[in-house]
């Protein structure tokens, strides 16, 4: 029987090593694996390098993380921000390597890792430093540089259900990068608010396929549901949802 469920957020990132490179899902707070990333800081590991499209907000989720000066590098788009001050002290104080991606190149770098694309020519940044170094080429009268994938050991994501089999559903913008995060990491952790019955989750609807998927952990306060409640697109009637799945 396949069952990809963890018990908890801890037993899901316990094997996250010192040196992992992790891909965290999250557009600023909406899709924020808050709950993987809290796991993550109590693993202690270090050494980390971190892609994601912003450098954390305030002083929780992503920002808690990079706190415990456990992150070497982040692999970001949009760094600075009004309530970005964990990150621009670390990045002052010379304590964490940025590099700095346009936000598409970001998304389509991500994108191609999973989709098995070796390399692709993109306009964004010609002209810019951050086209420094890289391969340049003019097609059909127009300027752009090679971009290459970028893959992780692990994806944290968030969605708003999933099966035992570790099919995801999203709600609204959380969506952002968790489908290509989860293609292109060799192991993808998704925390979610629900586990649902395998088979309610209509086909159709499914956004990320648990193909993509290694581990599911419940962590929301409606993880154990029933009598019909309205779960993200899914009806579960019935026993409690940790019966209902067994």
């Amino acid at each position: 029987m396949i069952d990809k469920t963890m018990t908890d957020a801890a037993a899901a990132v316990a094997d996250i090593p010192d040196g992992a490179t992790v891909m965290i899902g999250g557009f600023g707070r909406a899709g924020q694996p808050v709950e993987l990333i809290d796991a993550l800081i109590a693993r202690g590991a270090r050494d980390l390098t971190i892609i994601n499209n912003n450098a954390g907000n305030g002083d929780t989720g992503l920002a808690a993380l990079l706190a415990t000066g456990g992150v070497r590098k982040i692999v970001c788009s949009f760094p600075r921000q009004s309530d970005s001050w964990v990150f621009d002290a670390l990045y002052r104080d010379g304590k964490i390597e940025l590099e700095l991606v346009p936000q598409g190149n970001l998304a389509e770098r991500i994108r191609a890792a999973g989709a098995g694309i070796g390399a692709f020519f993109s306009p964004t940044g010609v002209g810019t430093e951050l086209a420094a170094g890289k391969e340049a080429r003019t097609i059909d009268g127009r300027d752009y540089v090679l971009e290459y994938p970028i893959r992780a050991d692990f994806a944290l994501i968030s969605a708003l259900s999933g099966d035992r089999w570790g099919n995801l559903v999203y709600r609204k913008t959380a969506r952002n990068f968790g489908p290509i995060m989860a293609a292109a990491a060799a192991t993808t952790i998704a925390q979610v608010d629900a586990v649902v019955p395998l088979g309610s989750i209509d086909p159709e609807t499914v956004v990320t396929p648990g193909i993509y998927v290694n581990r599911v952990v419940a962590v929301g306060e409606r993880r154990w549901l029933a009598g019909g409640e309205f779960v993200g697109g899914v009806t579960v009637e019935g026993a409690p949802l940790e019966e209902a799945s067994a």
